[in-house]
């Protein structure tokens, strides 16, 4: 089924908005060597492209699993969660460069450990009983709160001044991406993208619920367990270059949802990375080049999102 003439009208203008966030966003004042923007400019596209990305289909495909428009990776915890295990890695293998272990695959190794926390979270609270949303809401707030006061307590046996850098970590940040883990981040996210744009007819059905996909021929568990794999690598993977974002992801998938007027995840997942690139790229466009503001985009993001998340809490949307 396609989109009907609103959809279609919503998703080209967002899709104009997006190739004119990213042109503007690398040609707009340039006033220096072209080689120099594109390494400077370049890789902080490539990690906000990447962030639109990781946190626009993590949601959506959490949401479709969750049965539920406000439950998001973030709201339950999942990015704090990496900054703790990030934290307990640091404590390991110390904070300096040279522990013979390369950033990389301390990266790969963090983000297994944390994956297998995170599976038993999502078993424990979606799998063994049926709880209201506002008591996932509520487990999701604490889970997270407690893996944050973790995080800090780690980070507090380091020095002061490693302490204060780590403490700024935990803080989303377009403006100080990590450019060490762009490329391992972006065959993470090349890896991850395809699988669930290959899963889409799946996730079309589970959207129905559990019996139905059962009845459906859907291998429930197995599909469920390699889908929340990779929301949790992407969840990793957007956390470990910016920084934690409460409501980044709760914002573009609904954004995708109105957009498109559909639950089909071949329109909603492509729709929900092109509003993260125009509200990413589109507002860093216009905050830092056209009002020339030092205001931080993140906390914009996060206060839109704010708002949006109780709209939706009062009005008890589920999908």
């Amino acid at each position: 089924m396609g989109l009907n003439l609103r959809a279609k009208l919503l998703l080209s203008l967002t899709t104009v908005l997006a190739v004119l966030s990213i042109v503007g966003f690398m040609t707009l004042n340039v006033q220096s060597d072209w080689g120099f923007i594109v390494q400077h400019r370049g890789s902080r596209l490539l990690g906000m492209l990447l962030v639109a990305i990781t946190m626009g289909l993590a949601t959506v495909v959490f949401q479709t699993i969750t049965h539920n428009r406000i439950l998001t990776p973030s709201l339950m915890g999942f990015d704090v969660l990496y900054v703790l295990v990030h934290s307990l890695a640091l404590l390991v293998w110390g904070v300096g460069q040279n522990t013979g272990w390369p950033v990389e695959l301390r990266f790969i190794v963090e983000v297994a450990v944390m994956v297998s926390i995170a599976l038993v979270i999502f078993r424990l609270l979606f799998t063994d009983s049926v709880r209201g949303l506002h008591v996932l809401i509520l487990l999701g707030m604490v889970t997270g709160l407690l893996f944050r006061e973790l995080a800090e307590l780690a980070q507090r046996v380091f020095d002061p001044s490693e302490f204060s850098i780590q403490q700024g970590s935990g803080i989303a940040n377009f403006n100080r991406i990590n450019v060490q883990l762009l490329w391992v981040g972006l065959i993470g996210v090349g890896l991850c993208s395809a699988l669930l744009f290959r899963f889409r007819h799946q996730l079309d059905v589970l959207i129905l619920g559990r019996d139905v996909a059962i009845n459906l021929g859907i291998p429930y568990t197995k599909t469920i367990t390699l889908l929340m794999l990779a929301i949790c690598v992407l969840v990793s993977i957007s956390t470990a270059l910016v920084g934690p974002m409460l409501f980044f992801g709760l914002l573009v998938a609904n954004l995708a949802y109105w957009i498109t007027g559909s639950h089909q995840h071949r329109w909603t997942l492509p729709t929900s990375v092109l509003a993260g690139i125009v509200c990413l790229v589109g507002g860093q466009l216009v905050f830092e080049h056209l009002l020339n503001s030092g205001l931080p985009l993140a906390m914009i993001i996060e206060l839109c999102g704010g708002v949006l998340f109780i709209v939706l809490l009062l009005r008890g949307v589920k999908q």
